[in-house]
């Protein structure tokens, strides 16, 4: 029994260190599971020089960002470890409340001490209980002990204190697993309604089984060339079953920073995004970007990475309709008049919040539009079922494609759980 995965972020290599630890192993435990993973982009050992592997859809109107290496976005993640769409997930019959405990359990989730939080989250946090507001401490997947406060979490943690796939990814290997890098898997090739393997430019893999786990964009590129992207818009007649292809749609959990100049605060040296205040439809975090810096020179204010205090104001953007994806790069990402009115109600709150802790309003200035999280493309429902599996016997989905709804949070632990969860749909049908 061969089982392919393509990709390795939180979902590829959650469901390679799961299904792994039950394959052959020499005693009675094994189920006789040879586990591949294939990984577009190049191996790394840790994820220090991450950064490196950014490659971020600009020419869309919110630039998109996501990462190609082993570990994939994890890597520069900021370590954030919230339970994201658990009670939406729930609705829809997928109950992950034992995966996400045991995802906590062995990211070793947890809010950091104080000693971690510096003079920017703490001005944040106090300022922002003045105006009535209730700031918590953020989960994080961190390790304090390793920790050397220094506001580079999203560039590939210098200390390794930060979890990332890469350690499931180790652990697969450790279990026998093999993985190959700087391989992308450019088809998946079905036989009478069956999965038989993936294609690689000219190489074939074949497989009893293959889990898509290549991210939002990549992942809909790939099943929407089997024709996948459509199982709830799916007609019986009395002679076959019609399927009417639809056009996936995307959110990416669209996002801003604004920020202004107080001396000396040395946001940009704290632990990224240490707290947060979750609204309804946004959530707001303090965050430092070298862009509010650009953004100050453009407007002919000089200053210093070191003087500057900035509130990140994340979104539950509405979905967009993403085109005919032939290629990842080719996805466009807008704002919805929804998501301009959020954007503009989280960017005031933050505003008066920044003031409040001493920032000068003269000197605001705002980040342009990103988004960190693209997700939704195969969502359950519609690509997949509540077993995350498609249409074709034996292919599943394991990443951000499948979220119902933009989380307008981080939602690596989410993945990690659905991973899980996935994991032992696959092992329970093979016993």
């Amino acid at each position: 029994m061969r089982i392919i995965i393509v990709g390795s972020g939180a979902g590829g290599a959650t469901v390679a260190k799961e299904l792994s630890a039950n394959a052959t192993t020499g005693n009675d435990n094994g189920r006789g599971i040879e586990v591949l993973l294939i990984e577009k982009g190049p191996a790394i050992d840790d994820s220090k020089d991450a950064s490196r592997y950014y490659a971020n859809i600009r020419s869309s109107e919110v630039e998109i960002l996501r990462t190609f290496c082993l570990g994939g976005s994890t890597t520069v993640s900021a370590g954030n470890g919230m339970r994201a769409l658990e009670k939406e997930l729930s609705v829809l019959g997928i109950d992950l409340s034992e995966e996400f405990k045991e995802a906590e359990r062995e990211l070793g989730v947890r809010t950091l001490p104080d000693s971690h939080f510096g003079e920017g989250t703490r001005r944040i946090m106090a300022a922002a209980g003045d105006l009535g507001f209730e700031m918590k401490k953020m989960p994080k997947f961190i390790d304090p002990i390793r920790c050397v406060p220094c506001g580079k979490c999203s560039f590939g943690c210098p200390n390794n204190a930060k979890w990332s796939a890469i350690e499931f990814i180790k652990d697969a290997e450790k279990n026998g697993a093999k993985i190959i890098t700087g391989m992308p898997v450019d088809n998946i090739i079905v036989k009478d309604g069956e999965v038989v393997g993936v294609r690689s430019r000219d190489k074939t893999f074949r497989a009893d089984i293959v889990v898509l786990s290549a991210g939002a964009l990549e992942t809909p590129r790939l099943l929407k060339k089997q024709g996948l992207l459509s199982m709830s818009s799916s007609t019986r007649t009395r002679t076959r079953t019609r399927t009417h292809t639809h056009t996936p749609r995307i959110f990416v959990d669209t996002f801003i920073t604004i920020g202004g100049i107080l001396k000396g605060v040395r946001l940009n040296r704290e632990v990224t995004m240490n707290a947060l205040i979750a609204f309804a439809d946004f959530t707001l975090f303090p965050h430092f970007s070298n862009h509010l810096v650009k953004r100050m020179s453009v407007s002919g204010i000089k200053t210093s990475p070191d003087d500057v205090l900035g509130i990140m104001v994340k979104i539950k953007d509405e979905e967009v309709e993403v085109g005919e994806m032939a290629e990842a790069d080719e996805v466009k990402k807008g704002i919805t008049k929804k998501d301009a009115v959020l954007l503009s109600e989280g960017a005031a709150i933050a505003g008066a919040i920044l003031k409040r802790a001493g920032v000068e309003p003269s000197s605001f200035v705002s980040t342009h539009v990103r988004g960190a999280h693209p997700g939704g493309t195969a969502m359950i429902g519609e690509a997949v079922d509540k077993n995350l599996a498609t249409e074709v016997s034996g292919l599943y989905v394991a990443d951000a494609s499948v979220l119902p709804a933009s989380p307008g949070a981080p939602p690596i632990l989410t993945i990690v759980a659905l991973a899980k969860y996935l994991s032992r749909i696959i092992l329970a049908d093979l016993t």
